[in-house]
């Protein structure tokens, strides 16, 4: 872990907890590591998402109403 950590408290359900004190024992690493991966990972999920929204954003609308009108049309529903 960096040495230009900060410090947070977190609470977790106490089966939670059980589970990060095993997994961290389990793989030699600590339950700060183990929640610092995690929120990168979900940091990185959100920057793809956001990297979607954006490359669909010039794309037509269409409502939910015409979408199903649409696949009744063709037959898929």
């Amino acid at each position: 872990m960096s040495t230009l950590s900060k410090r947070s408290t977190v609470y977790f359900e106490p089966a939670i907890h059980n589970a990060l004190k095993l997994r961290a024992a389990s793989s030699d690493t600590s339950i700060s590591e183990l929640i610092d991966e995690a929120v990168r990972l979900l940091m990185k999920e959100d920057q793809e998402d956001l990297a979607a929204v954006r490359q669909r954003a010039k794309e037509p609308e269409i409502s939910y109403e015409d979408l199903l009108n649409s696949l009744e049309a063709d037959g898929k529903i």
